[in-house]
């Protein structure tokens, strides 16, 4: 943490700090890089309130360690001049307003997801959220591996191995596989960059409430929520699109709390709200227990990223140079995007119920790419509007 001096005072209260970060909860739309992009542009660009070398700092924290990369910035942003105090406001100011928004679509979903137009409406959107998936997929696999070119793919083959594996086991099991991403990770760190504890052994390191449901939970479940979006929180790096084939797994599959179709409505939930799109675990949370779920689920998942965050803040600098560790990262980090290509491929087989839907999904991907300034809310949005057309027309 950077220390102030009367030479250098400080350019913002924690108010400020505080308040920017509750408005970037509520209106910030387009996922984990663009919030990233909206905080550098922000508060380096045009409020000068970090020096470009702090927002690397956080950003480099952000990618290295586990959990949603977004709020883990914001929490080292709110901790760079104001300690523990500035990383727990900023962090709860982030996170807030999309979490109230998902609690109220909850509500709605509850009330309203058996009726027809409400169907109908998901009919759209759960085919829109698979293209959007995809092209998501596509770009973290260029952006965190390489692009898919022969002479990039030979450089980087091993990657390569670990995402492939990782979307074969994910399609087989249709599950997620945690100590696969480990075994990928320590592999690829000990062929790459074995740290010096290995080559010169000593000590290892220490490593309308009651018709929604809204009170409606039971203790057991409670706890097996917390103890599954804490995993979540702690295991999975990078996007927060890649937590997606882990709540696959454990929420559709291992409990069977949600089926296919609400998973694919809450992942759209997700894309349609802002802020971090790992608010998706509310949303799941509210539909298992009410709103005591909605709470466990949020907290259990964006715990784990706020104590890695204020723990290595204060001596990230130094970390950041291990090379190791880095390495480290840059494997789970392969076998993770090929877990979620895999889950894009297990979720669309059930998605893509039709001709229409496959429609609609290729349409979205082909949005997204040719239209540089269409953001993923207004594509939901439209297949929203196309599926009620369609299903009432001519379904």
């Amino acid at each position: 943490m950077k220390e102030q001096t009367e030479k250098t005072p400080l350019l913002y209260s924690r108010a400020e700090i505080t308040t920017y970060f509750l408005k970037l909860g509520t209106w910030g739309f387009g996922g984990p890089v663009a919030l990233a992009s909206y905080m550098h542009r922000d508060l380096v660009e045009r409020k000068n309130w970090l020096t470009e070398e702090e927002y690397k700092e956080g950003l480099a924290l952000a990618q290295l360690a586990p959990g949603p990369m977004a709020s883990q910035l914001a929490i080292y942003i709110g901790f760079v001049h104001y300690g523990l105090l500035g990383a727990t406001l900023a962090g709860l100011a982030f996170v807030l307003p999309s979490f109230i928004m998902v609690v109220l679509l909850g509500m709605a979903y509850q009330l309203y997801g058996g009726l027809a137009w409400m169907q109908a409406v998901f009919y759209g959107v759960g085919a829109s959220v698979i293209g959007i998936i995809t092209i998501s997929a596509y770009k973290l696999t260029i952006k965190s591996i390489s692009r898919p070119e022969p002479a990039l793919m030979k450089a980087k083959w091993l990657l390569w191995i670990f995402y492939i594996s990782g979307a074969v086991i994910t399609v087989i099991t249709e599950k997620e596989e945690v100590l696969f991403f480990l075994g990928c990770g320590l592999l690829y760190m000990l062929i790459k960059a074995p740290p010096k504890w290995i080559k010169k052994p000593s000590v290892l390191p220490a490593g309308i409430l009651i018709s929604t449901g809204f009170w409606s939970y039971e203790g057991k479940t409670l706890q097996e929520i917390g103890w599954f979006f804490a995993k979540a929180g702690a295991f999975v790096f990078g996007s927060g699109l890649a937590i997606v084939p882990f709540l696959h797994g454990g929420v559709v599959k291992e409990f069977g709390w949600l089926s296919e179709a609400q998973f694919v409505d809450s992942v759209a939930v997700a894309m349609i709200t802002p802020g971090p799109v790992v608010i998706t675990v509310a949303f799941i949370g509210y539909l298992v227990a009410g709103f005591p779920g909605a709470c466990v689920a949020a907290l259990a998942t964006f715990l784990p990223c706020y104590l890695f965050t204020v723990a290595l803040a204060p001596s990230f600098k130094k970390i950041a140079k291990n090379n190791s560790i880095k390495i480290f990262v840059e494997g789970i980090t392969a076998a993770v995007i090929g877990a979620l290509v895999g889950a894009v491929i297990v979720i669309a087989t059930r998605s893509i119920k039709d001709f229409p839907t496959a429609l609609i999904a290729i349409a979205s991907m082909l949005a997204l790419i040719y239209i540089k300034k269409l953001s993923e809310p207004y594509v939901i949005g439209i297949a929203a509007i196309l599926g009620l057309l369609i299903k009432f027309t001519y379904l």
